[in-house]
């Protein structure tokens, strides 16, 4: 199994990114799946997530309005669009898939199987 993310890169205040998760060696769509990320000194945190059909995304107060979480469960491919980038949005992110068919996707780090290497978000302010 492999998670590959994309997109990543040094933004300033108020940009926008779109990240992107490949993914392969699994059956995608009966993965529920999520950002996380982690910023220096900081624990890992989930910033949202989306059920293996792509309804009821959740999302971690702070980005709500700001994030979209997305999936293509034709192409194995997750997205995350965010947008009015803040500095304290600055950590890894990482892409991370759990063997999970419910409607309300697993919000709970361990019950996620599989992880990608992150990728770095910098906003600079």
């Amino acid at each position: 199994v492999q998670l590959v993310e994309s997109g990543g890169g040094l933004v300033q205040v108020g940009d926008s990114l779109r990240l992107s998760c490949a993914a392969s060696g699994l059956p995608f769509s009966l993965y529920a799946m999520a950002w996380f990320r982690q910023a220096p000194g900081k624990e890992r945190e989930l910033v949202a997530a989306i059920s293996w059909s792509g309804v009821s995304p959740f999302y971690e107060d702070s980005v709500k309005g700001r994030f979209t979480i997305t999936r293509d469960n034709a192409k194995n491919t997750l997205s995350l669009q965010m947008n009015s980038l803040k500095p304290e949005d600055t950590a890894v992110y990482y892409c991370a898939a759990a063997y999970d068919q419910r409607s309300d996707p697993t919000r709970v780090a361990n019950d996620y199987d599989y992880w990608g290497q992150g990728t770095q978000v910098t906003v600079s302010s």
